[in-house]
């Protein structure tokens, strides 16, 4: 099965691409030669390459930058992927858009399931959202996923970030009021190839919707002081963490209080779960660090 992702160099398309041999071949596509911002892009590569499916994993994820340029925003997460939509239902082949926990408002104090309204509070949340609705409309061959605090040893993450810190600083202040599910990306491309060989076999999706993220509630300071405790038993770079409220923490973009998502349905069609936040992060502080021990 040929799959085509857009982006190149982000969390997801680079861990599709070391997960998928064995279960797919994976051809990533950015710029020059797929541009989101260029829609004229699309249908020459997709007329060279001949996917079975394409994975829109490519997003302007800017949170706070794009309240500055909602029209740059919305051009990549809703126009792109309503393009991407159009041009797969034409070819008849399925398209999967990867979405965000940020379609939410975070009032809810459970994780939130796929029928829950979304209310999104920034730019980018809106956005999201707004290509969810364009591929639903687009192309009725359409599997969207919600995902949440991604990180990996690729691209930039808050994982990586806070190490950085770590390396200069001794005492660091994070949020410790806005919870979540920390999410490998490693595991989310398991995911979406899980559902990917799941459309092989059925020819279709058993729903548009999903959630996929990490098992386990954290917040930022959890998930900081996580990252600390396992880089100093390595030897690499840690810092005392001061838990502060989001009020004390100015932003330009208001994050959701609590967008944790529900996974189960995600588990029950396609007999796949991401793992545990605090395993996940450790084995991926190991790597970061450069330690063998494990």
């Amino acid at each position: 099965m040929k799959i085509l992702v857009t982006g190149t160099s982000g969390q997801l398309a680079r861990s599709l691409a070391e997960r998928a041999p064995g279960k797919a071949d994976i051809v990533l596509v950015g710029r020059p030669d797929l541009d989101l911002e260029d829609p004229t892009t699309f249908a020459p590569v997709l007329n060279s390459v001949a996917p079975d499916m394409v994975i829109n994993a490519a997003a302007h994820t800017g949170v706070d930058q794009q309240e500055d340029e909602p029209e740059r925003a919305f051009r990549i997460n809703a126009e792109a992927p309503a393009e991407l939509a159009r041009l797969t239902r034409l070819a008849g082949i399925p398209i999967v858009q990867v979405s965000t926990d940020y379609v939410f408002d975070g009032r809810l104090e459970r994780p939130y399931v796929e029928t829950d309204i979304p209310n999104p509070l920034t730019v980018y949340g809106r956005s999201k959202l707004a290509g969810e609705e364009a591929v639903r409309a687009g192309n009725p061959d359409h599997l969207v996923v919600r995902t949440a605090w991604v990180i990996s040893c690729h691209g930039r993450n808050f994982v990586k970030t806070m190490l950085s810190l770590a390396a200069t600083r001794d005492r660091l202040q994070v949020v410790a009021d806005q919870f979540g599910n920390p999410t490998e990306a490693h595991d989310l491309a398991d995911g979406l190839l899980a559902a990917a060989a799941t459309w092989q076999k059925r020819r279709g999706f058993p729903q548009g919707l999903y959630h996929l993220a990490g098992q386990g509630r954290a917040s930022w300071y959890d998930l900081a002081a996580h990252i600390f405790d396992v880089s100093a038993s390595l030897g690499g770079p840690s810092a005392f963490v001061e838990p502060v409220g989001s009020d004390q923490w100015p932003a330009k973009a208001a994050r959701p209080a609590n967008s944790q998502l529900n996974s189960e349905a995600f588990a029950r069609d396609f007999n796949y779960r991401a793992g545990e936040w605090r395993e996940r992060v450790g084995a991926l502080v190991t790597e970061l660090t450069g330690s063998t021990h494990r």
